[in-house]
């Protein structure tokens, strides 16, 4: 977080910017807002075939990876990876204080008789 005033004939207006990063393919962003709990920017990221992966706080080390789904699919409308064609799980970012994981889940499906 960084923090920048302006001087006004009413005192300093203080605005918090905030810094994140990609730390599979660089991508920086930055948000004037803070984020809500457990919720992070996202991006479309060449390096994890372009799947939508969180972004982390710039200067924290993480390692984010593609967990592809290890059960059947039948007819369950899921996500794919564009690239591989196979079902994606989640999407999950391992820093030095902890997991996060992203969830593909299924989209439900009804007929209307």
């Amino acid at each position: 977080m960084e923090i920048s005033g302006a001087g006004s004939a009413h005192g300093a207006t203080i605005r918090a910017t905030y810094h994140w990063y990609c730390p599979q393919c660089g991508k920086e962003a930055v948000t004037d807002t803070p984020p809500a709990p457990r919720t992070y920017p996202t991006h479309v990221c060449p390096k994890l075939r372009f799947l939508s992966v969180p972004l982390v706080r710039k200067g924290t080390p993480a390692k984010i990876e593609v967990i592809e789904r290890g059960d059947y699919v039948g007819k369950e409308i899921v996500t794919l990876d564009p690239e591989r064609k196979r079902p994606v799980q989640a999407v999950v970012t391992t820093r030095d204080n902890g997991t996060d994981s992203a969830v593909y889940a299924p989209a439900a499906q009804g007929a209307n008789r």
